[in-house]
């Protein structure tokens, strides 16, 4: 469970708030580099290795990483100048197009950067702009970034949910959310519990019901929030799954045979735990009793 002193730390003041959001934005541009070069990152090294290993000439052997090369349009190579690079004001006044070959970007940008930018601020209103406040901003930048990458590729990056994991564990070596023996347990519990399930489910069917990215994932949000909080974030990941789920297969018309990524619904999850999850805790418990 949280500390008191997280759970009931004073609102940041308005001005802090909004500055986060302003960073939020410009975090959100990253992010969207992120979503997009790190599965391709992974595509590139596993081909590397591939022909490496049949002695055949890298397929890949240009710098492609976060940093360079510079971020250019998919369709004509147009590199996109730092006036067209602004955090949603660009994408608005493009109107959603290049501007060299007027193809439509992705309106997906603009919107992880709003919700970077929103989520920042409610980050740092809840908990301020101190060292708790600055760990759950990267704690929310990273499930942002994973829900996206594992919604467009059902991956979950071990760039990504490793170093989630040790961030978790390192602050909370002074039981900034939770002590630190609450958090170790935690990280080995969250891994082991969809471990389990997954060769059960296996057993059972012969199909696999999840991917090893998810026991990562819960395990980061142990380390993060403690073994007691799992049984939270399974059953709110379970609810938000369930919901979308049904959704997407009502309105969306999706087969009921396509796979669903579970990563987003843990992430979820675990936002919501962060922000709300002793007193859900709390009520699940009153009402098993």
């Amino acid at each position: 469970m949280l500390p008191e002193t997280l759970l009931f730390a004073a609102p940041s003041s308005l001005g802090a708030t909004l500055a986060a959001a302003l960073f939020g934005l410009l975090i959100g541009s990253f992010l969207n580099v992120v979503i997009y070069r790190i599965p391709k990152m992974m595509q590139r090294e596993s081909d590397n290795y591939v022909a490496h290993e049949s002695g055949k000439q890298l397929p890949h052997q240009d710098n492609f990483n976060l940093m360079v090369p510079r971020s250019a349009c998919p369709h004509c190579g147009h590199q996109i100048t730092a006036l067209e690079n602004i955090p949603v004001v660009s994408y608005i006044a493009l109107g959603g197009k290049c501007s060299a070959c007027k193809a439509p970007i992705s309106v997906r940008y603009p919107l992880v950067e709003l919700a970077t930018g929103l989520l920042s601020a409610l980050l740092v209103w809840k908990f301020g702009s101190g060292w708790a406040g600055l760990a759950t901003l990267g704690f929310g930048y990273a499930l942002l970034a994973m829900t996206a990458i594992d919604y467009d590729t059902q991956l979950l990056p071990d760039d990504l949910t490793f170093p989630l994991l040790w961030a978790g564990l390192l602050v909370n070596l002074n039981g900034t959310f939770v002590p630190l023996n609450e958090a170790v347990i935690g990280a080995a519990a969250g891994y082991l519990v969809l471990w389990s399930i997954y060769w059960l489910f296996k057993l059972a069917t012969g199909k696999e019901g999840m991917g090893y990215g998810d026991f990562k994932l819960l395990a980061a949000l142990g380390a993060w929030l403690g073994w007691t909080m799992l049984p939270t974030i399974i059953l709110l990941s379970s609810v938000v799954g369930a919901v979308v789920g049904i959704s997407l297969i009502v309105f969306a018309k999706r087969g009921r045979d396509k796979p669903i990524p579970f990563g987003p619904y843990l992430a979820a999850a675990g936002m919501i735990a962060l922000l709300y999850g002793a007193p859900i805790a709390g009520f699940t418990s009153h009402l098993l009793g």
